[in-house]
């Protein structure tokens, strides 16, 4: 049995007198009754001061007349705020929603500018355009992530020719002709400056597209042989050019310094009384010649020996088998002597400058053979031995006598033929005497 209610609380007030200030139960259906109630009930925080409380009504009613308050529609009135078949409606609102994600996520999505340019080019966008209704209307969608790129991919990519042109999002538009139709077509005939076409940019290359461009770029075997071809003339080229700058240049400096270097050495032994005439050893000199309308002073060597005479820079003697001539000293005869035209030292380049009548000295230890130039053979095969003769045809000579000859190549830089030039002696002078006025002239 549920036990009564007690009449009274721990205070020993009787809950009646208590509660005697609401008045009865009934009383809160007066106008303004249940107003005044709560203002009583007021928050103390919030409970104006003494005197003020029709100043500052309570926060949760206002005493006084009430303000008047919109009337609802009556359509509204009448339909009752709880919607029983509003739950299912929401469900299948929300169905049509997630099946709508779903089609649009199945369907091929365009490239986006990450896929198409990656790190190629930078992005160059217009200002967005905010449409705040439309936004919330739109779909959520996922966001776009784009798939890694391995070091391979990434290097095959930049192997390519091609390159991706950004067509410029700002290009100013091109000048239009203002006036009427004939300054317009005066314009055009005048030229007016043509608008560079936009290259659409080049979709980027697959891995097998790239592979593909990494073996094209590879030179072909034709390529690499014909390349190595011309690297080989390019070398043999440059060695030839080095070699000709030896035999043209350096051969001469070389084959001069040698010549005075046996100059030397003959003076020095005539000094001390040594080389007097006789015979002499293969290469081993016994005077000098002198042409002094070509400024040439160049010693004379026993033999036509080139690496051991012509060479070195020096004219040699005949002396040799058929080609054996006689030493200027001799009562009769043809002294006859060889030297390069050309390269090392070349002592007879300008022989052909020679006239008839210039003096042509021969020095030896104790005396000095004067001749002067008679003729000159210009060409002549090399096996004819006869210019070299006692009496040579074509010289002019037509008896016996102390001639002398000299022979070279020709033509200049080549060895097919030879230059012959004959002299005369005219003088045999002593060295005690002095030089000859060929000679101090």
């Amino acid at each position: 049995m549920t036990a009564l209610r007690p009449e009274r609380d721990s205070s020993g007030v009787p809950y009646d007198e208590q509660y005697a200030s609401y008045g009865e139960p009934g009383a809160f259906e007066q106008p303004g009754a249940f107003e005044a109630a709560v203002d009583h009930l007021a928050d103390p925080l919030t409970d104006p001061l003494p005197g003020q409380r029709g100043q500052h009504p309570s926060p949760w009613f206002r005493s006084g007349p009430a303000e008047p308050q919109p009337q609802p529609h009556p359509q509204l009135q009448e339909q009752e705020w709880y919607d029983p078949e509003g739950y299912a409606r929401d469900w299948q609102v929300e169905q049509q929603q997630q099946q709508q994600q779903q089609q649009q996520q199945q369907q091929p999505q365009e490239p986006t500018y990450e896929e198409l340019y990656g790190a190629y080019a930078p992005r160059r966008t217009a200002p967005p355009v905010y449409e705040p209704i439309a936004e919330a209307a739109q779909p959520q969608t996922q966001p776009h992530t784009q798939p890694p790129v391995d070091d391979e991919t990434v290097g095959l990519r930049t192997s390519d020719t091609r390159r991706i042109v950004e067509p410029s999002a700002y290009e100013p538009e091109p000048e239009r002709p203002t006036g009427g139709r004939a300054a317009r077509r005066k314009a055009a005939k005048k030229g007016a400056p043509q608008q560079p076409a936009s290259t659409a940019p080049a979709a980027p290359l697959s891995r097998v597209e790239a592979r593909r461009a990494e073996r094209a770029r590879k030179p072909s075997a034709g390529a690499v042989a014909s390349r190595g071809i011309g690297e080989l003339f390019i070398t043999v080229g440059v060695l030839m050019l080095l070699f000709v700058t030896y035999q043209l240049w350096w051969t001469n400096i070389r084959a001069n310094q040698q010549a005075d270097g046996a100059a030397s050495d003959l003076q020095e032994r005539w000094a001390n009384g040594k080389g007097k005439p006789g015979a002499f050893e293969p290469g081993q000199g016994f005077g000098l010649l002198h042409i002094p309308r070509l400024d040439v002073v160049v010693p004379i060597a026993e033999g036509i020996d080139k690496s051991k005479v012509l060479d070195r820079g020096m004219v040699g003697h005949y002396n040799e088998g058929g080609t054996k001539t006689p030493m200027p000293d001799a009562k009769k005869g043809n002294f006859a002597v060889a030297g390069h035209r050309n390269t090392h030292g070349e002592p007879f380049r300008y022989i052909n400058q020679l006239e008839p009548g210039d003096p042509i000295v021969v020095e030896t230890q104790d005396k000095y053979y004067v001749y002067k130039m008679a003729s000159i053979l210009p060409q002549t095969q090399p096996s004819n031995v006869s210019v070299i003769g006692p009496v040579p045809p074509g010289s002019g000579f037509t008896k016996p006598g102390r001639y002398i000859t000299l022979t070279t190549c020709t033509p200049e830089f080549t060895s097919k033929y030879r230059m012959i030039v004959w002299g005369k002696m005219v003088e045999e002078r002593p060295r005690s005497k002095g030089k000859p006025s060929a000679l101090v002239n």
